[in-house]
């Protein structure tokens, strides 16, 4: 058991030093990474198309990556925003990890992005360990989904820089109680920001945007409590499929492409 826990420790502790670098290139090309995590079918795929519309919109440079173990479907909805868009198959992986994302950008990431988001596989329970070099972490969840969300994934929920909730157009049909679930939320996160949205009815689209430029700005983003315990991972390690996205090529070029 103690060799699991020292594997699992060793591949987090790895990830965090290729996030970092990760990170800090990004920075020096000016772009802030936004790191979406939430269950499958939370609505994150309908909420990060308005949310790019939005930027373009308003003229920010923005792209998308999103990652699935199979099929490009989010890829083709997200360019349907004319920003740019990558899809990442994981091929079974439940997670992404920092180098992976790394070896995507290299060559891809146009020149002068001013904002990455980066659509996590949907799972609340692989992606809550692993920091892919983003400045803000959001973690969604449609009303559909229950008030008890984040008791059942306190990891995910309590390293969010911002909780997003999705679909409130549904929320008296499904009866979500948002007392309870702002409750849950301020229990495994204390002085996190819940935002209400729907993409369908455009309520709370733009404040995803706003958020994110705010941190990209300098704006220091909501400190959780979590974020100064020890690493906790999700309880595996995974072989890594792709030999060459290895989490040691964060330390390589991402050579942006021209706009």
């Amino acid at each position: 058991m103690c060799r699991v826990v020292d594997l699992r420790q060793a591949v987090l502790a790895k990830n965090d030093a290729s996030a970092h670098t990760l990170r800090t290139r990004l920075a020096a090309h000016g772009t802030t990474v936004v790191n979406l995590l939430s269950s499958p079918g939370s609505g994150k795929t309908a909420l990060l198309e308005s949310e790019l519309l939005r930027a373009r919109e308003r003229a920010v440079p923005v792209a998308a990556l999103t990652a699935d173990l199979a099929t490009e479907n989010d890829a083709i909805r997200l360019a349907r925003s004319g920003a740019p868009v990558k899809q990442v198959l994981t091929d079974g992986l439940c997670h992404l990890e920092a180098g992976m994302l790394a070896g995507h950008l290299d060559g891809w990431l146009p020149d002068g992005t001013r904002l990455l988001f980066v659509e996590n596989v949907g799972n609340l329970v692989c992606p809550a360990g692993y920091d892919l070099g983003e400045t803000l972490r959001v973690v969604l969840a449609s009303v559909t989904e229950g008030e008890d969300k984040p008791l059942k994934y306190p990891t995910a929920f309590g390293l969010a820089h911002l909780v997003v909730v999705t679909k409130i157009d549904l929320a008296e049909a499904v009866e979500f109680d948002e007392i309870a679930f702002r409750a849950n939320v301020q229990q495994v996160n204390p002085g996190v920001e819940v935002v209400l949205t729907s993409a369908r009815r455009g309520k709370g689209v733009g404040a995803l945007l706003d958020r994110a430029l705010a941190a990209a700005e300098g704006a220091p983003p909501h400190t959780p409590v979590m974020a100064g315990r020890p690493h906790p991972g999700h309880g595996h390690a995974h072989p890594h499929p792709h030999p060459h996205t290895h989490a040691d090529e964060a330390d390589g070029d991402l050579a942006p492409t021209p706009a």
